[in-house]
């Protein structure tokens, strides 16, 4: 069987798309890859993508000189995380705070890792991921997440 390697992309449909662009941008650092009037590109460590799609923007076909991307819209809220080391978590909480981004909720995981959350300016779920979370970042003895999913 073929093997998947990785996400690559996550994406993410907003109502105002310059607010949002401010947000992940300006609120959480990330680097801008592309922008047009319908989505921008952001890149997130050097190794994924996330999409910010303009509700509504991308619900038709798009021709492309390399061919059609099928249309695709969503409705909210939706969740996603950013992995991040256990060592930046207190900067990380620093950032929301001098960002007036407020932390709806913190989570420490009996089988290792925190999660932060948030919320993005349209109601998205947005978390803030220490190592230990999930089988693929921790260590193997850990392994009681069954119990609360």
């Amino acid at each position: 069987m073929p093997k998947l390697n990785s996400v690559l992309e996550t994406a993410l449909h907003v109502e105002d798309l310059e607010r949002s662009r401010a947000f992940y941008e300006g609120g959480l650092g990330l680097s801008l890859l592309l922008e047009n009037r319908r989505m921008c590109a952001f890149d997130v460590g050097g190794r994924s993508v996330l999409l910010l799609f303009l509700r509504g923007g991308s619900a038709q076909d798009v021709t492309t000189p390399g061919g059609t991307i099928p249309g695709h819209d969503g409705h909210g809220p939706f969740h996603m995380a950013f992995a991040i080391s256990a060592e930046e978590l207190p900067a990380w909480e620093g950032r929301l705070r001098e960002r007036q981004i407020p932390i709806v909720s913190r989570v420490t995981w009996s089988r290792g890792g925190t999660s932060v959350y948030f919320h993005d300016p349209d109601g998205h779920v947005l978390e803030l991921a220490t190592p230990g979370l999930w089988a693929i970042n921790r260590s193997p003895k850990a392994r009681d997440w069954e119990s609360v999913m």
